[in-house]
């Protein structure tokens, strides 16, 4: 979450309006994230997130976002729901920007992650997984492999290089070797609604107890073993860059509880984690470059990713993965 659209008193007070939670005490920016401009709202009927959706939302796919939200949380996994105007409508216009109003989730996401999170983590990703495959509305992955290319292109060469050197070459050489080897489709490897983003922000506890899922922005139809593999970059590395082989064996088998992985999944995991690395490295490196002076935002370092894509190069087997 961010800041980069800013809210007069005067447009808030009429945009609040077209809903029923009386008085509005207090608007704050917050700070996290990188994507949409986010407020903690504060109401005489009680806490609210009110999103302004930035450029890079296309306002065509927010339907999807904010169904599969009404959605999940009609299928009984923990996450925000999309609050309606009298009028019964959702989404609406703030400051020239797609906007909604998103109901509060309680929970802290964790700073420090342990292997009782990832052991959390496992269930509440297979219900969404489980829970996704019933959802009506479709959305292709544009941050797959011709959204990875297309994005290298529209960062400079030459910032790659400022980041880190030879960063260039070894994105492009990387690049071709996973539009090679990436997996087809197919029964056993199975696809559906996945998050996309589940990093450990996006994820609240309560009590040591998963609290439930938020962020759906880059939610999608695509293998869902692929989520586990950016889960797998985002929660089982320590802040060295050292691989938690204990954490990801508590992730996957805390996952299979609720839905079992195929031999198709586990084998193909190497390169699924090899390309969620890439399209984060990616991301990260395009946000270095692109972030807007002024935003309440830092932009995260993409040579993290630079680490984590490497040590999945040199991946041979599953059992690195805690996997058998």
């Amino acid at each position: 979450m961010a800041v980069y659209t800013e809210v007069s008193d005067e447009d808030l007070a009429a945009f609040g309006a077209a809903y029923d939670f009386g008085e509005i005490i207090s608007c704050k920016g917050i700070a996290e994230g990188v994507e949409n401009s986010n407020y903690m709202l504060q109401t005489a009927a009680g806490p609210f997130i009110l999103t302004l959706y930035e450029k890079r939302v296309n306002p065509a796919e927010l339907p999807f976002f904010l169904g599969l939200m009404e959605h999940l949380a009609r299928s009984g996994v923990r996450c925000p729901v999309p609050l309606k105007g009298r009028d019964g409508e959702a989404l609406r216009t703030l400051c020239g920007r797609p906007a909604a109003i998103i109901s509060f989730l309680q929970g802290m996401w964790p700073r420090r992650i342990t292997a009782e999170h990832c052991n959390e983590l496992g269930p509440a990703l297979a219900g969404l997984h489980r829970a996704g495959l019933s959802y009506g509305m479709k959305r292709a992955n544009s941050l797959s492999l011709a959204g990875w290319r297309e994005l290298f292109a529209r960062t400079a060469p030459d910032a790659a290089e400022n980041i880190e050197p030879g960063l260039t070459a070894l994105i492009s050489g990387e690049l071709e070797a996973l539009g090679k080897s990436w997996p087809q489709a197919s029964p056993d490897l199975p696809a559906g609604v996945i998050h996309a983003d589940l990093f450990p922000d996006n994820v609240f506890f309560q009590g040591g107890k998963c609290s439930g899922l938020i962020d759906f922005y880059f939610a999608c139809n695509d293998f869902l073993a692929y989520d586990i593999a950016i889960c797998l970059n985002a929660w089982c590395f320590e802040a060295g860059g050292t691989f938690n082989i204990t954490k990801a064996h508590r992730l996957f088998t805390s996952y299979e509880t609720v839905r079992p992985l195929s031999a198709a999944e586990k084998a193909a995991l190497p390169i699924l984690a090899r390309g969620a690395a890439m399209r984060f490295l990616l991301t990260r490196l395009y946000d270095w470059v692109n972030t807007p002076p002024g935003a309440m935002v830092k932009p995260k370092d993409p040579r993290e990713y630079l680490h984590k894509l490497n040590f999945h190069r040199g991946v041979t087997d599953i059992s690195a993965y805690g996997l058998t």
